[in-house]
């Protein structure tokens, strides 16, 4: 994005950058805080000399914004003195390009913020994923499932959540090895992705045998019916092994529901979730469990 005042300028950034970017502009720095805020671009070049709100109240306010402030923003403006560039660095500036504009320069220093968007964008991407299953892992559901629960109370709509237990996985490493568990991890990461059809749902590995599934707007009785979905499709899945054989397993899941009227945390939320869990396991395994009222309910009686 270029803010800039005068038309010249921006005409000739956007003949330089135009080939490569989908450039936005604005003329004015409380229209540039208005489109950043709108379009949110990978990089705003900002001039620095603009009546009325100039480069470094217009960087101060983006830098205030939640919405801006990691934006990389590269002031712009005529021949500068080391007090300037000090001053507008400090602001939060990345970089400093001076008038008469050189193309290559121009190009270079705004390929260069690019690159380093790419490379957080990818870092940041890989601490929200599970390398082994790829879903997504705990920190990743931690942060939608408080959207999701501020969204819901907001709301007053249902939401559920299902904790998938490996049923007797610990005999699963002993009998074909950690690496064939690694298979069965995979395998069951890959039914619950497939099962799942709303684009809401959200399911991520919790850590060791364990899922679990967010399921927004959804009441007990339809997430008793994912869950036992869920239960059925892994239970006729089948793991390949490294002989050519091939192996069944099961899991056990614990159902519980936030309904709009209840008023629970979101720590006991999931607890809930986990002791239907733990019912399920000790009734026998291969089961669906919901929380209700401090007792359990086998969805296949």
């Amino acid at each position: 994005m270029i803010v800039d005042d005068s038309e010249t300028s921006i005409t000739a950034l956007t003949g330089i950058l135009s080939p490569e970017y989908t450039i936005y502009a604005a003329r004015d720095g409380a229209e540039g805080i208005e489109v950043a805020k709108t379009y949110l671009p990978d990089v705003i070049l900002l001039d620095v000399i603009m009546p009325e709100m100039d480069g470094y109240e217009t960087i101060t306010v983006l830098k205030n914004l939640d919405s801006t402030r990691e934006i990389p923003v590269i002031l712009v403006s005529g021949p500068s003195s080391p007090e300037h560039e000090e001053k507008g660095l400090a602001l939060g500036a990345v970089d400093y390009i001076s008038k008469p504009l050189s193309p290559a320069i121009v190009k270079l220093r705004v390929r260069h913020q690019i690159q380093i968007q790419n490379y957080i964008r990818t870092i940041e991407h890989l601490s929200r994923l599970d390398q082994l299953t790829e879903m997504p892992n705990r920190r990743s559901f931690d942060e939608r499932f408080f959207s999701e629960w501020k969204k819901s109370k907001r709301d007053k709509t249902p939401t559920s959540v299902l904790m998938i237990d490996i049923d007797d996985f610990k005999k699963c490493n002993d009998t074909y090895g950690h690496l064939q568990g690694d298979v069965v991890l995979k395998t069951i990461a890959q039914v619950i992705t497939k099962t799942l059809h709303r684009p809401g749902d959200f399911a991520a590995r919790w850590g060791g045998e364990e899922f679990i599934v967010l399921l927004p707007d959804t009441d007990a009785s339809g997430a008793m019916t994912v869950a036992e979905q869920l239960r059925v499709n892994i239970e006729n899945a089948v793991v390949p092994l490294s002989d050519g054989q091939k192996a069944k397993v099961s899991v056990s899941v614990g159902v519980n529901t936030q309904e709009s009227s209840a008023d629970s945390s979101i720590d006991d939320f999931i607890n809930f979730a986990d002791d239907a869990l733990y019912t399920a396991k000790k009734d026998g395994k291969n089961r669906v469990c919901r929380y209700n009222d401090r007792t359990c309910k086998d969805a296949r009686s």
